[in-house]
């Protein structure tokens, strides 16, 4: 374990922030091609696939531990119910909306560990993040609520009960007897759960398919393999090398990457309004984040 992040881990992290901020992206062009719903459920079936592969080529056994099932089967219907609330989110609103709302998971995960972990309270440093995010999100919902598109305002509700389910995780995997389990098993129980899930509430749909083209099953392949099981055991990797509070710095990066995205691929706009709101909500999280150690 390094005591600070070096070139390698700033690199690496910066990439995985890069990662994150373009899978919204890729998740809107899916959504043109593969009912959303649907979309999310083949995304966990694909990435609980290669996840089995990788498990089994690293020797990383399944495990059926005591008092971690029932604790896996939650994890793994908050998992579904995250993604479901996130793609049908990425249906309705924009990426670069979406990108600053979802991302803004470390300030409502510093909120409920404030309240469920001991050592884990809010300073002042944290405190002030943790307003300057809120007053981000809210205003940045807020400067919707003139738009005549509706969608768009129930777009940006979901994506922040998303970013609440997706710290919520977070906080069954670090709190409770979850956390005895492998980085993979963990993971493996929110695929195998949510897989299922999914599937089935996407068959409510009226078409499943939509204007469907081959690079949207490269986009899903994409997302499922390197997105999900590969970023996901790349995070944990990292998590064992460098210090935790060093890896969460990164966090505020994740919606820049986000909305560069929307602007660059899907060219997107935003206003002064919005951009004011960013800001806020970046600054916040990494403030969230802060660690006066750090070096």
């Amino acid at each position: 374990m390094k005591d600070k992040i070096d070139n390698v881990g700033a690199i690496s992290l910066i990439g995985f922030s890069g990662l994150l901020g373009i899978n919204q992206a890729l998740i809107k062009i899916t959504n043109e091609g593969i009912d959303p719903i649907f979309s999310a459920g083949i995304r966990s079936l694909i990435a609980m696939l290669f996840l089995l592969v990788w498990m089994t080529v690293s020797r990383k056994p399944i495990e059926l531990k005591a008092g971690t099932i029932l604790l896996g089967i939650l994890t793994g219907l908050i998992f579904a119910l995250e993604f479901l609330l996130l793609y049908i989110a990425l249906d309705l609103t924009t990426v670069v909306r979406s990108s600053i709302i979802f991302y803004s998971m470390p300030v409502w995960l510093s909120i409920i560990s404030h309240f469920w972990f001991r050592n884990d309270k809010l300073t002042k440093i944290k405190s002030l993040g943790l307003i300057l995010s809120v007053t981000g999100v809210t205003w940045a919902i807020l400067s919707n609520s003139h738009s005549t598109d509706y969608g768009h305002i129930i777009g940006d509700l979901l994506a922040l009960a998303a970013s609440v389910l997706w710290a919520l995780i977070a906080i069954i995997s670090k709190g409770t007897k979850f956390n005895t389990l492998s980085a993979e098993m963990q993971l493996l129980w929110m695929l195998a759960i949510s897989f299922p899930v999914l599937t089935l509430l996407s068959l409510s749909s009226d078409s499943l398919i939509r204007d469907f083209k081959d690079y949207h099953a490269v986009i899903l392949l994409f997302q499922a393999s390197i997105v999900v099981a590969g970023g996901f055991v790349f995070w944990f990797w990292l998590l064992s090398i460098y210090p935790a509070s060093g890896v969460a710095s990164f966090a505020f990066l994740a919606p820049i990457f986000g909305i560069f995205f929307g602007l660059i691929i899907l060219k997107e706009t935003i206003n002064k309004s919005f951009l004011v709101s960013a800001l806020l909500v970046i600054v916040g999280i990494f403030l969230v984040n802060y660690n006066r150690k750090r070096t």
